[in-house]
């Protein structure tokens, strides 16, 4: 897998994608904002940080950067696209997810490890948690992580299978405590929890490592499938 982790002014968790994709063998490279060219990658990472310093309101200023319409561009050819935290906010912001991330129920930024359950194993991101476990812990790290939408959007969501985690309890509000989702077609996702941050056993958490695996599966069975 050739990879490309975005590296927005104010990103700051782009290290630890890029270190976590590398321990899974994928050729991952760090490309700036104002890159308008990805047709050479697999995947696009969008990572946790505080992109433009979070000016407007988060993912506000960063969806306008060069490199989103090649973002939107990848995703449009069916190659995976991931946001991660600050990374789920710009593609809410982009229109490339539905809804929106808003300030904490409880004002104040939250570090945690928390609950998720898989709501739906059978997408591009999470058909490698195969076995009968449901819950797995992943960081967290917001205070703007309140996933809100509108409740036609959220039947919809429901209905296609779009809502891959949820919280197992109400950690900061959101509604039908959504943690992540996919877009339609299912090959973007946006979530607010830190996989990368749960990759390593020295950390005491490898909840976040089927979901790299799934990522890797996904694109060599497309890649044998194309051959």
């Amino acid at each position: 897998m050739k990879a490309a982790v975005i590296q927005f002014p104010g990103s700051n968790c782009d290290f630890d994608m890029y270190y976590a994709l590398q321990d899974f063998g994928a050729d991952v490279q760090f490309v700036t904002e104002k890159a308008t060219d990805l047709s050479a990658y697999d995947a696009v990472f969008l990572p946790g940080g505080f992109s433009y310093g979070d000016y407007l309101r988060t993912g506000a200023v960063a969806r306008f950067a060069p490199v989103m319409t090649a973002v939107q561009q990848m995703a449009a050819t069916g190659k995976l696209v991931v946001g991660v935290c600050n990374g789920f906010q710009i593609l809410t912001e982009a229109g490339m997810l539905p809804g929106q991330l808003m300030m904490n129920q409880t004002p104040g930024f939250i570090c945690d490890e928390v609950k998720l359950t898989i709501t739906n194993r059978q997408t591009a991101f999470t058909n490698q948690y195969i076995d009968a476990k449901t819950t797995i812990k992943l960081p967290i790290a917001h205070g703007e992580g309140r996933y809100v939408a509108d409740d036609a959007t959220v039947r919809m969501l429901h209905e296609n299978g779009q809502v891959v985690f949820t919280y197992a309890t109400d950690v900061n509000g959101s509604i039908d405590r959504i943690a992540g989702i996919t877009n339609r077609r299912g090959n973007v996702i946006g979530l607010m929890p830190h996989p990368e941050r749960a990759v390593e056993t020295l950390l005491g958490n490898t909840d976040g490592r089927p979901f790299f695996e799934s990522l890797l599966a996904t694109i060599m069975t497309k890649e044998t499938v194309e051959a």
